[in-house]
């Protein structure tokens, strides 16, 4: 009994001891979660803040990358190559060589340009002349027609006096007055006579002919230099076509870069023979990149031309923050500019938000100070509280 008496108190004491474990207990997770619901509460409010006066007046994405408008070096004529002055990833300036192909040929063209241009201008001097001598010869003709007309004259006067001797014989003949001969030498003489004044009728049809040949050919060397001198004769103009052309291919032996930049894909050798219009090397302009960001579409419900923009790159970290302005929004989205577009016609479609580039252009200035490359990723940031 007295055992029991004793183990009653302790057990009291015992239970005691586990209730006011287990009301601290309650008490400690009590505490712990007023404290967790007001570091959310204090999260929450910190957010909301956050939301109203700075999230939702901007827009951001890390699905950007950094381009340019890069300039491909193609040569204007084919040639093999003699010297190349540049290596990849050399910075270089406008106009600085690059790359020089071997000028025989070209020099050769220009030589042969040359030449038939100096024989185009002799030809238009020489149709100046032709047409002078032609008018010349216009005015000769009219003298010779003259004279075969003055021969007719004469021969149909001698023809005449020819026919009225021999009729007068032959009306004396039957008296005996005349002989035979003399009757005989007048009828020659009126046969001579009519066959000059034949001779003289045709010389005159040939000086007029000759005269309508030289009139024909004046009218032709004048066709060919009217309206013209020789600097604007069609001939003479293109000859010189084809020595600009000629002297433009001899310069195009000398390729230089098209822009401020640097060397990149550089894929020529000294002695390999380049085809015009085939891609030697590739100039990027990396004083002139810009961002292309890739934004979701319900991102650009209020995204304008011309609103500021930063810019953060992975090269640099958060460091370095660039800053820009929207330069412009793309037409379509990268699917839809595809060459083989998605087709949503089926009755399987699943909707799938697009994106749509964005482009940033960037401060000269930020980009001399902390250069970029194509290619290298970014996150962009604009601010549409403008908007």
């Amino acid at each position: 009994m007295a055992d029991a008496a004793v183990s009653e108190p302790i057990a009291a004491s015992a239970d005691s001891s586990a209730d006011e474990a287990a009301f601290r207990r309650a008490a400690a997770r009590r505490l712990w979660l007023t404290r967790l619901a007001i570091a959310i509460a204090v999260v929450g409010a910190l957010w909301t803040g956050w939301y109203l006066l700075f999230g939702r007046n901007h827009v951001g994405t890390d699905n950007a990358y950094v381009s340019a408008e890069m300039a491909q070096v193609t040569p204007q004529i084919s040639a093999t190559v003699t010297e190349v002055r540049v290596s990849d990833t050399q910075p270089v300036k406008r106009g600085d060589v690059l790359v020089v192909l071997d000028p025989a040929t070209p020099q050769i063209a220009l030589a042969q340009a040359e030449a038939d241009l100096a024989a185009a201008r002799r030809r238009f001097r020489q149709a100046e002349a032709s047409a002078g001598a032609a008018s010349a010869q216009v005015g000769a003709s009219d003298a010779d027609i003259a004279r075969a007309r003055a021969q007719v004259s004469s021969a149909q006067a001698d023809f005449d006096k020819a026919r009225t001797d021999w009729t007068r014989r032959q009306a004396l003949a039957a008296s005996g007055a005349v002989s035979g001969e003399e009757l005989t030498t007048a009828r020659r003489a009126f046969e001579s006579a009519q066959a000059a004044v034949a001779q003289a009728r045709a010389g005159l049809d040939q000086a007029i002919a000759a005269q309508r040949a030289a009139q024909g050919q004046y009218q032709a060397s004048v066709a060919v230099v009217a309206g013209s001198t020789e600097d604007t004769d069609p001939a003479v103009r293109a000859a010189i076509a084809r020595v600009q052309q000629a002297r433009l291919d001899v310069n195009n032996t000398v390729i230089r870069a098209p822009m401020d930049g640097v060397v990149t894909q550089r894929k020529v050798q000294v002695g390999q023979r380049v085809a015009q219009g085939a891609s030697i090397m590739t100039i990027v302009p990396v004083g002139q990149l810009y961002i292309d960001a890739n934004f979701k579409e319900r991102q650009l419900r209020r995204v304008r031309v011309g609103m500021p923009a930063t810019v953060t790159a992975d090269i640099y970290g958060g460091d370095v923050v660039y800053h820009g302005r929207v330069a412009g929004i793309s037409g379509g989205t990268g699917s839809s500019m595809a060459l083989i577009p998605a087709q949503n016609a089926t009755g399987n479609w699943i909707k799938v938000v697009q994106r749509l580039p964005v482009r940033i252009a960037l401060d000269p200035r930020e980009l001399a100070a902390h250069p970029l490359r194509v290619g290298l990723s970014t996150e962009v940031e604009i601010d549409i509280s403008s908007n």
